[in-house]
């Protein structure tokens, strides 16, 4: 005990880090958004018309994206709604460059009403390790 008292701020700096970790494991399944692997978006664009709504900024996206991909920066997605609003009743897949940003995205798509919202865990960097097709422009 009495090395807890005396490296009390230790303690607290683990209990921080433990908070964020937990917190953004966490925060996407109180919204009901459940992480993807590739294959998985995969057979969702396949077999249930699943559409990709990738966040990054307008430049990343020019460097590379999944193909077929619609664009909606994180940063205005607010206003790329009425965009994705004839997408509503399909699956939308968010991706981002690495998966971070698209947690944020799904959750703000499916504050906004859109029902069946899944995030691309490892983004277009684990669709490129699995050596999917990549477009770009």
């Amino acid at each position: 005990m009495n090395f807890v008292i005396a490296n009390w701020y230790l303690f607290l700096a683990l209990a921080v880090v433990l908070a964020l970790l937990g917190g953004t494991m966490l925060l996407p399944r109180l919204y009901g958004i459940r992480t993807l692997n590739t294959a998985e978006a995969v057979r969702l664009m396949n077999q249930e018309q699943g559409v990709v709504v990738d966040v990054c900024e307008a430049a990343e996206f020019k460097g590379g994206h999944i193909p077929h991909a619609v664009s909606a920066p994180l940063s205005g997605l607010k206003d790329h709604l009425g965009v994705l609003e004839k997408f509503r009743a399909r699956p939308l897949i968010v991706t981002c460059r690495s998966g971070n940003r698209s947690v944020r995205g799904a959750i703000l798509l499916h504050k906004q009403g859109f029902a069946r919202v899944y995030s691309l865990g490892g983004g277009l960097a684990a669709w490129q390790r699995d050596n999917l097709p990549v477009e770009t422009g």
